[in-house]
């Protein structure tokens, strides 16, 4: 890839205003050049005669007969009468014409003018009987006057993609790429800065093996370069792209297999003792059977704590499926083993969770645990640290708190992350390392897409609950406007009148000038005082001293609360079931993911959830948002809604140091592909985990060099 890292104004028709507009579009080297592959085509090989021409998409070629502009009004819902600017761009070919329209861009009459050639592309819609294309995307085809094109075919080179016809006739008959591209930067000069670059640079070396290239049906790496931007024929870029997005799908499963095999086959780690007392006395005191999804998650864990290589699992589960129950069987097989164990949550509320849920099972059967969290006092902190290094203590739960230098196990052999995606990359490495190479599971009440797992957690083995072991009564979901809020405080009355509790949930903490939201703090006095003033209400935020969170958290399972005002402190882990109505104040300010957890701590006992989204937002993402959570409760299915709404780099955040922001491949489209990449890559390492062979040369050079730009989620266990 000679060349490629060098800075994008080192390529030629790139001088330093065009420089800085590379760099608006994430464009800083070569590289990233070449990969800006084109969002659409204008294929110029097949346009349709304006007088043949049917309602839908089409791409047409015409002569501007004229450009007009006119004013009118209108009257807004709320704002009366306003202005509206319309302007109309007709085309004729001899054969009919045809009309673009743009409305309130008055530019637009100063862009065309009569006896201009151009590209229309968009959907064609009849009006009071003429053909016209609601701002169409538009290509100048040819303009004997146009003094800006004679000016660039003068400066360009003429080679192999005549970059400098951009604006001539010699356009017609071929596929043009659309680049996406920003203010100041015309969709022709980025189109002819790439096509040099791809003069330039792109005769690059083949660095797939022939078989592999072969067995999959792949083009070579260059012609794809040259094809996704410059296509012959469409079925040319789809092949392209093809390729492209597999090269980066397969750098992917390739640096992640080397990883997962560095970190299980090429490291011995603690071959626990199965099926133990503590084991069987768990499964004995259960009051209820395991779910087939627990039972096969259960057996895998099993399979991998049995084995001498390190266990690197994620347990993935939908709201209500049971993973805290899957993760106590590893628990008491770590104890069995007569070995430690420490299981970590982001919040002291989940902490605290799973003491409640956990701890008098573990009573029962005799196993020894412990609580650490910020709130714990010195004294008991000191005492249990003892206990800790003496091995006294078999299992301990925490949260941060687990990770300072004074918590020292005297053999942890497993390491439970809740909620992981919650933790930094050296959060997570710290409690791993307290156990030299404990076993590791992460688990997650977040469901994510398959593709997304396999990406961002493929040095993970992966266990999915689908099933609730308690399906509970079930959960309506219903959005209103702020102006029909007391519908949703007549369910909140209703149920508490009937001896229920009430969560209503807010986007802030305290008052903001600068953000339109609730707070809960606010909030609280302001339903103390007014709409349920007869009631108990309390208020609970992240913000709270761990004491008070856990004061609060103990009086609302008692009963003693009856709506809890709070924040999205209680997304995860709380589970009281006498909890059946839930109010989310500015729910269009929440992920999709969010809002399926939060709904999922209500209808978790024998009476039916009501959860009521209110929001007054006619936003396009957050109307979609409502659409699926009112379709469904499928948690693994709404996951799939959200990565395409999305897309995977919002989803993932800094979990992999952007590993899943790709180019060219898109995760909500192309699992195959991903699925095809993941076999080949496994098979590779199995086969060779070194890359030594003499084909793989251009590979492992690679890779290596793909491992050092990535050296902290390399080393990230």
């Amino acid at each position: 890839m000679l060349g490629w890292g060098q800075p994008a104004h080192t390529a030629r028709f790139v001088n330093a205003a065009r420089a800085q507009q590379l760099d608006t579009l994430g464009i800083q080297r070569i590289g990233d050049l070449l990969y800006h592959v084109p969002y659409r085509y204008l294929d110029l090989t097949s346009t349709a005669q304006l007088g043949l021409l049917k309602t839908g998409d089409a791409t047409v070629v015409g002569t501007v007969y004229e450009v007009t502009r006119r004013t009118t009004h209108s009257r807004g819902r709320s704002t009366g009468r306003r202005q509206l600017t319309i302007t109309e761009v007709t085309l004729t070919d001899g054969t009919g014409t045809l009309i673009g329209v743009w409305f309130n861009q008055p530019w637009v009459a100063r862009s065309y003018r009569k006896g201009q050639t151009l590209a229309f592309s968009g959907e064609v819609k009849l009006r009071n009987g003429l053909k016209q294309i609601i701002q169409p995307f538009v290509e100048k085809i040819a303009d004997a006057a146009d003094e800006e094109g004679a000016e660039q075919a003068e400066e360009c080179d003429q080679h192999s993609y005549d970059a400098s016809s951009n604006r001539s006739t010699a356009n017609m008959g071929r596929i043009l790429p659309v680049h996406s591209t920003t203010e100041g930067l015309s969709v022709g000069w980025l189109r002819r800065i790439i096509a040099a670059a791809i003069d330039d640079y792109a005769a690059v070396s083949e660095y797939l093996p022939t078989s592999l290239l072969r067995k999959r049906n792949l083009p070579p790496y260059n012609w794809a370069l040259q094809q996704v931007h410059f296509p012959l024929q469409m079925a040319d870029a789809d092949r392209a792209r093809e390729r492209l997005a597999y090269g980066e799908l397969f750098d992917l499963q390739l640096l992640i297999a080397r990883k997962r095999y560095h970190l299980t086959r090429n490291c011995t780690g603690h071959a626990h003792q199965c099926f133990g007392k503590l084991h069987q006395a768990l499964t004995a005191c259960l009051p209820f059977d395991l779910t087939d999804d627990q039972d096969v998650a259960v057996s895998q864990i099993l399979d991998d704590m049995a084995s001498p290589h390190p266990m690197q699992r994620l347990l993935l589960g939908d709201v209500g499926t049971g993973k805290t129950v899957v993760a106590a069987y590893g628990l008491a097989v770590a104890a069995d083993s007569g070995t430690q164990a420490a299981m970590m949550a982001p919040t002291e509320v989940l902490a605290q969770q799973y003491a409640h849920k956990l701890g008098p099972l573990f009573d029962q059967i005799g196993l020894r645990w412990a609580l650490l969290s910020g709130s714990t006092p010195a004294d008991a902190r000191a005492q249990l640290l003892d206990d800790l290094r003496s091995g006294q203590i078999q299992v301990l739960f925490g949260t941060h708190a687990l990770l300072e230098d004074d918590v020292v196990f005297a053999q942890m052999s497993l390491a439970i992350v809740d909620e992981q995606h919650r933790f930094g990359v050296q959060q997570r490495r710290a409690l791993h390392h307290k156990g030299g190479s404990a076993d590791v599971l992460v688990m997650s009440a977040t469901p994510i897409p398959r593709t997304l797992t396999l990406t961002a957690f493929g040095d993970l083995a992966a266990s999915y609950l689908y099933t609730r072991p308690v399906a509970g009564a079930g959960v309506t979901t219903q959005k209103v406007s702020f102006k029909k809020i007391a519908d949703a405080y007549d369910a909140v009355h209703a149920a508490v009148k009937k001896g229920q509790q009430a969560y209503i949930v807010c986007a802030l903490v305290d008052e903001s000038s600068k953000i339109e939201a609730q707070s809960a703090v606010q909030m609280m006095h302001q339903l103390a005082a007014g709409e349920f003033s007869d009631y108990r209400v309390q208020v609970l935020t992240g913000r709270m001293r761990s004491a008070e969170k856990a004061a609060i958290m103990d009086d609302f399972r008692a009963g003693k609360i009856d709506i809890l005002v709070s924040t999205t402190v209680i997304e995860v882990g709380v589970d009281v079931h006498n909890a059946t109505v839930m109010l989310v104040l500015d729910a269009d300010r929440y992920g999709l993911a969010q809002l399926h957890q939060l709904r999922g701590r209500v209808g978790r006992g024998h009476v039916a959830g009501e959860v009521w989204l209110v929001s007054d937002s006619f936003a396009r993402l957050a109307q979609e948002r409502f659409a699926a959570l009112l379709s469904t409760d499928d948690g693994f299915h709404l996951a799939e809604l959200d990565l395409k709404l999305r897309g995977a780099g919002e989803l993932l955040g800094n979990r992999q140091s952007g590993l899943a922001n790709f180019k060219v491949a898109d995760l909500a489209t192309d699992s195959d592909l991903l699925d095809a990449a993941r076999a080949d890559a496994l098979a590779l390492i199995d086969a060779d985990p070194d890359l030594a062979a003499d084909e793989l040369a251009l590979l492992r050079t690679r890779i290596i060099a793909l491992e050092d730009k990535l050296g902290d989620w390399k080393a990230a266990g």
